[in-house]
């Protein structure tokens, strides 16, 4: 698997551009800056097949629309429960949306709805779905081998704020204890935002959850 992490928007978002040898790559989570994103995709000969969201929070987002018109072949997926917040853009942050220019926003046209244990193919590789609900309702994480990515469900040393619309602490821990901390100790986990981690170190150090 070819990876390439880009730190994009005012919220610091880690927008992930996953690819297999022969450059069939899908975005992960493309939150801002779509210049950044498509200079990345272009300099690397890259053909992205997929745009695919953990969730539907606009830092994650933001950039999908302007990245379509660029890249027409690649199809969007969202989970079906988070697709509401496409309609509302922006508009359900509160303060937190004075850091996006709504002005700028292009809706992106939703390709298909994401379910858990799908099975997305990026040429010889495969993401597969699984629903850990907690931060959105339709939040996601995607597994591709010995990678996981989280999203805003797990952090290194925290997990995602559950006080937006839709959030749920219990909900958020319970989809970390069953369908992230059941893979392998050794799974790179690459979250939303700040550093990459590990399964494994989150088992052990993560202050929010019950020791095995």
């Amino acid at each position: 698997m070819r990876l390439h992490r880009l730190v994009v928007g005012d919220l610091q978002t880690n927008a992930y551009i996953v690819a297999d040898d022969q450059g069939t790559a899908a975005v992960i989570d493309p939150g801002g800056d779509p210049g950044r994103v498509e200079s990345v995709i272009l300099s690397n000969r890259l053909r992205p097949n997929y745009i695919l969201c953990t969730h539907g929070h606009p830092d994650h987002t933001f950039a999908v629309g302007a990245l379509l018109q660029t890249f027409e072949d690649a199809i969007f997926l969202l989970h079906g429960l988070d697709v509401p917040m496409l309609e509302s853009g922006i508009d359900d942050l509160g303060a937190l949306a004075l850091l996006f220019d709504a002005a700028a926003y292009r809706r992106p046209r939703l390709g298909g709805e994401l379910s858990d244990g799908q099975v997305i193919p990026v040429g010889s590789l495969e993401l597969t779905v699984l629903h850990t609900p907690g931060h959105t309702p339709g939040g996601i994480c995607l597994v591709c081998g010995k990678d996981v990515f989280t999203g805003d469900t797990l952090f290194a040393g925290g997990i995602g704020r559950t006080d937006l619309p839709g959030g749920s602490q219990e909900a958020l821990i319970r989809s970390i204890e069953t369908r992230l901390l059941t893979l392998d100790d050794d799974t790179r986990a690459h979250p939303g935002h700040g550093p990459e981690t590990t399964i494994g170190e989150e088992k052990r150090t993560n202050p929010w959850l019950r020791r095995p």
